[in-house]
């Protein structure tokens, strides 16, 4: 017989922050999409009306109070200096910042024709959209609090969002561009697939997530990644060829990071200028 699995009670954002801070954006998740739709039961589709379904863990099934904010904890009491460059290298605007570089960095290095540059930038941009869309419907609707309101003396690397934790959307984002970047350059899978994890663990070593925020988000993402992908095959030209020739040969592009310095400059440019608890970023 299979053994019941053990619910607990979910922390809420909303409950912690009421009257204290502006939520970010809260009607975001209800935004436009590019490769995916609501229909008239308020449940996503593909762009044929087919349903997806985005699997990612209840709330009601993870120990946020246990070993959740412990991990939160340890972490904090065990940062390294890297990881704290990690954390603020990239936690330094919004999520989509540090993947900017490195879709360019692609385009030169596999010598992109402009008419192919603009549908890859353009594709990867609509699957950040996506990508950070579901997220957010997911982040109100669970309405997850973040690690310092459940322990005040967590003391985080950079401040803590407006708006609820989980999943990460640094990670849900990093899921999907991994997976759409992947498919038209493939040979850079191992490498754009580090920069995602990377990215994930840095809201971790920032103290302003939990462990499974991150490891649900990137799986939303990838999730998300691949249903784009699937749709991204189905592209013809008029002469009903694919549109898309992912570049099968790898040219051992160099992403960042690193350098850990920005690459496009976000104040506040000099990392002593940061203070712990002022809301400057809204990621």
């Amino acid at each position: 017989m299979e053994t019941p699995q053990k619910r607990y009670k979910t922390p809420k954002w909303s409950k912690f922050s009421a009257g204290k801070v502006k939520p970010v954006e809260p009607e975001a998740g209800s935004w436009p999409l590019y490769y995916f739709k609501k229909n008239w039961c308020n449940q996503w589709t593909d762009l044929e009306g087919k349903l997806v379904s985005f699997k990612i863990r209840n709330p009601q099934r993870i120990d946020f109070f246990g070993t959740e904010l412990e991990a939160v904890k340890n972490a904090q009491q065990n940062l390294t200096d890297e990881q704290r460059t990690i954390a603020n290298y990239f936690g330094f605007g919004p999520p989509t910042k540090q993947w900017t570089p490195v879709i360019d960095r692609l385009v030169d290095t596999y010598n992109v024709s402009p008419a192919r540059a603009a549908r890859i930038i353009a594709v990867t941009q609509a699957a950040i959209n996506d990508a950070l869309i579901i997220c957010w419907h997911l982040k109100y609707v669970l309405d997850v609090a973040r690690p310092d309101q459940l322990d005040p003396d967590i003391e985080t690397v950079l401040p803590t969002p407006h708006f609820p934790a989980y999943p990460s959307g640094h990670a849900t984002v990093s899921g999907a561009v991994e997976v759409v970047l992947s498919y038209f350059f493939p040979a850079e899978r191992a490498r754009l697939k580090e920069i995602a994890e990377e990215n994930s663990m840095s809201r971790l070593y920032a103290c302003v997530h939990f462990p499974i925020d991150n490891s649900e988000g990137l799986r939303l993402g990838r999730q998300i990644g691949h249903y784009i992908v699937k749709d991204l095959k189905k592209a013809r030209d008029a002469k009903d060829n694919r549109v898309d020739s992912p570049f099968k040969e790898g040219k051992g592009a160099v992403l960042p990071p690193p350098p850990w310095d920005q690459i496009i400059p976000y104040p506040p440019t000099n990392e002593r200028e940061v203070q712990p608890r002022r809301p400057l970023f809204f990621f």
